[in-house]
């Protein structure tokens, strides 16, 4: 699939992407309000990002620490066959596994960097054994616990707006 070409971005465009990737829970009203437009306008706004892509879903992301004791880890994982099914099959695993929440293939020693949600240690070791241990394709894996979460975020930069293109002022 060919690689689309960033979208232009008005000042405005920016300003309401940018909201929304922080906070998507606004009402129409408040982000008009902070973007200069009715809320109307920032409806149709909105719908087209998800037309063209630009807002690819809308989650409500959840305090891990509010639902009782949570272990965090990243995995680093190196296969030891690579070929395209054999990525293929691994990320396939990787995205129906639910507690796999987000998943990399990365360049580097490492194939992979895999973040897990699991309820308690023995839980995250569980999964280990069952995710990377028991794959007869998995060279290494390593994994790292969370102690504490300092930052956690989805939120992209954004290209800068640009400005539409000068008119000719010729008589």
């Amino acid at each position: 699939m060919p690689e689309l070409p960033p979208p232009r971005l008005d000042e405005i465009d920016a300003l309401l992407l940018d909201l929304l990737q922080y906070d998507a829970g606004r009402t129409l009203h408040e982000l008009g309000e902070r973007v200069g437009l009715s809320p109307s306008a920032v409806q149709r706004r909105i719908a087209r990002y998800r037309k063209d892509g630009l807002i690819a879903g809308q989650i409500a992301v959840l305090d891990p620490h509010r639902f009782g004791p949570t272990v965090l880890a990243t995995v680093l994982v190196t296969l030891n066959q690579e070929s395209f099914e054999h990525h293929r099959v691994f990320a396939e695993r990787m995205r129906a596994e639910p507690q796999v929440q987000q998943c990399y293939r990365v360049a580097g020693p490492w194939d992979y960097v895999i973040v897990l949600a699991a309820r308690s240690m023995r839980d995250c070791g569980r999964l280990g054994d069952r995710l990377f241990k028991a794959d007869d394709n998995i060279r290494r894996y390593e994994t790292l616990v969370a102690f504490d979460t300092i930052k956690t975020s989805l939120a992209l930069p954004l290209p800068a707006p640009q400005s539409p293109p000068p008119q000719d002022r010729r008589p």
